[in-house]
């Protein structure tokens, strides 16, 4: 069993930066590629950033290319999001995922979540 754990969300001005972070206990962190995904009000959860389990390769929705960047340190079993140039279309809750065998299409197929960190971009 592997327990992830969000933190680092909150409120911020557009224009600005968040670094979310995403602690996970109870496996070998490494064993797992691991993603952010958002959910908006009132919309379905997407894909924002993934990894693989040893940091060599990133993939990004579109609209965060450029603006955010995931990256992992195994040693401390955290995955982290930083985001810059935030705008209020980023408004949502950020959940932490990780599996084996991680496929950012298949939400329900993603062993691993968290329970989410609202990050609130105003305008």
């Amino acid at each position: 069993q592997v327990q992830l754990v969000e933190s680092g969300g909150g409120l911020v001005q557009a224009g600005g930066s968040l670094r979310l972070s995403c602690a996970a206990s109870g496996r070998t962190f490494g064993d797992y590629a691991m993603a952010w995904f958002r959910q908006a009000p009132g919309k379905e959860r997407e894909f924002v950033a993934g990894i693989t389990r040893s940091g060599d390769f990133t993939h990004y929705r579109d609209s965060v290319k450029g603006r955010f960047t995931i990256f992992r340190e195994n040693a401390k079993n955290t995955v982290y999001l930083q985001m810059n140039s935030l705008k209020p279309e980023d408004t949502a809750v950020y959940y932490c995922a990780g599996d084996k065998n991680l496929d950012y299409s298949d939400f329900d197929s993603i062993a691993y979540w968290g329970k989410g960190t609202l990050v609130n971009v105003s305008s």
